[in-house]
């Protein structure tokens, strides 16, 4: 596989010794903040876009928002493969992912669940093209920070499992509509599934462990915190923020949780899941 050019950066950064005491916990600090940053690259520029457009496209443009916030994130992931940013392995996440939300988001409109209020030309039924891109932001950060961080995992549940769950959380997204909510019941499986599960990762030369549910909760968390962002952005909009911005129900916290299970599961195609050395 051709690495990205922050495999080199990363060799560096990590063969570094800024010596004992608190100058190595500093560092490893700031060496986690930047790994970090760098495997939220996507998401970080589709926010920015989010907001800068907000704030600042001309309302008479001859190019529809929408159809700017697809086009500018074509080029972003064009850019980041011809400038080996990303690898093509990471590229087919964003791709499945990419296919996987907008399936959701045609439905979800449909349903009234949530709406896009301003015009576009790109776009498929009640849906512009660039929503994917969200749900493609999350496919790569879990594709990029599991390879920049190197991760292992204990006690993972049998692959065969895994897939009937994340199936399973899928189907409900739609199902509930018309059928019981069982999302409780998930929500019991997947920490049934996978309580004795911990993520095994290396910020500098050692691997640190934390339960891979912990992990779950706290992308979760970053999730809804950036789809907050998203709807003061007017990107999308909820019932009740036709009038004016409110926070996003913290309620969506589960449903980010659930689909944390699901992405994992994608990642899993291109990302194997390895035990700690």
């Amino acid at each position: 596989m051709r690495h990205s050019r922050f495999a080199a950066v990363r060799a560096r950064l990590e063969c570094f010794d800024p010596g004992p005491g608190w100058r190595l916990w500093l560092y490893e600090f700031l060496l986690f903040g930047f790994k970090q940053a760098w495997a939220c690259l996507f998401g970080g520029l589709l926010l920015a876009l989010l907001l800068g457009t907000h704030f600042f496209y001309p309302e008479d443009a001859a190019l529809h928002r929408y159809d700017f916030l697809t086009l500018a994130a074509l080029a972003i992931q064009g850019a980041m493969l011809a400038f080996r940013l990303e690898t093509w392995a990471e590229a087919k996440v964003i791709l499945i992912f990419h296919v996987v939300g907008t399936v959701m988001e045609l439905f979800k409109t449909a349903a009234g669940s949530w709406i896009y209020p301003e015009a576009s030309v790109l776009h498929i039924g009640a849906v512009p093209l660039f929503s994917g891109f969200m749900y493609a932001a999350v496919g790569s950060y879990i594709a990029r920070v599991w390879r920049i961080f190197d991760f292992r995992y204990s006690a993972y549940p049998p692959r065969w499992a895994t897939w009937v769950l994340a199936g399973a959380i899928y189907v409900n997204f739609f199902a509930h509509h018309w059928l019981p909510d069982i999302r409780l019941v998930l929500f019991a499986a997947t920490i049934l599934l996978f309580a004795r599960t911990r993520v095994h990762f290396r910020n500098w030369r050692v691997h640190r462990w934390m339960p891979l549910l912990v992990g779950f909760g706290l992308v979760a968390m970053f999730i809804w915190g950036a789809e907050n962002i998203g709807t003061f952005a007017q990107a999308w909009t909820y019932p009740g923020q036709e009038h004016g911005w409110r926070m996003v129900s913290p309620a969506k916290l589960g449903s980010w949780f659930l689909l944390m299970l699901i992405s994992f599961v994608l990642v899993e195609l291109v990302a194997p899941v390895r035990e700690p050395d």
